[in-house]
C-alpha cells in the first residue's frame, strides 16, 4: 500500500496518517526537512510534537533525501511533510530567487527519484502534504515558488501511490 494523505493545515491529515499504520510493530517517521542540529528551535519543537504522539517503538529519520530514507528503511515508512520538504530542499540549493525553471527542475529530479523508491519499496509507505489547491498561498514570489512546486510534487507522488485520501475537518475522502 502507497496511500498520499493530502489536506490543509490542522485538517487531521497526520494523524490520519499515523493510522493507517496503526498496530504495525516498527515504522520509519521519516520527518524531510532541515536535519536538527539546534539551528532551527521551531522544526526541533516540530519533530519533538511528532515523537510524541506516535507509538515510542517508530524510528525518527530527519532528512532531505527522501529517496534514500525509503531505500534504507526496512518496513512501513510514514513520511511527513511534502512540503516541509520542498521548503528544505529550497532553502538547500538557495533557489528561492532563481527562476522557476531551476527550482521546477531540481524538484522533479528529486521527485523521480522518490516514485522510484516507493516501486522499489516492498512494505507500506504512507506520504502526508499539504494540499495547496485550498490553502491561502502569501501574494509574494516565494509564496507561488511554494504553490507551484508543492503542487507539482504532490502530483509526481501520487502517481506512484495506490490511493490518495484527501483530509479536511478530520473526515477522509479516498480519491
Amino acid at each position: 500500500m502507497r496511500v498520499l494523505v493530502t489536506g490543509g493545515v490542522r485538517s487531521g491529515k497526520s494523524r490520519h496518517a499515523a493510522g493507517l499504520l496503526a498496530g504495525r510493530d516498527r515504522v520509519t517517521f521519516v520527518a524531510p526537512g532541515p536535519v536538527a542540529d539546534g539551528s532551527d528551535p521551531d522544526w526541533e519543537i516540530r519533530v519533538a510534537h511528532h515523537r510524541a504522539h506516535r507509538p515510542t517503538r517508530w524510528d525518527t529519520v530527519e532528512t532531505v533525501d527522501l529517496a534514500s530514507a525509503l531505500g534504507d528503511a526496512s518496513g512501513p515508512v510514514l513520511v511527513d511533510c511534502l512540503g516541509t520538504w520542498v521548503t528544505a530542499v529550497l532553502d538547500r540549493a538557495e533557489l528561492w530567487d532563481a527562476p522557476m525553471d531551476a527550482a521546477h527542475r531540481l524538484v522533479d529530479q528529486h521527485v523521480a527519484a522518490i516514485r522510484e523508491a516507493l516501486w522499489e519499496h516492498d512494505d507500506d509507505v504512507v506520504l502526508v502534504t499539504n494540499e495547496v489547491g485550498y490553502g491561502v498561498v502569501p501574494p509574494h514570489r516565494s509564496g507561488g515558488v511554494f504553490r507551484d512546486l508543492l503542487g507539482s510534487a504532490n502530483q509526481g507522488v501520487a502517481e506512484a501511490c495506490d490511493e490518495v485520501h484527501l483530509v479536511v475537518c478530520g473526515r477522509v475522502l479516498r480519491l
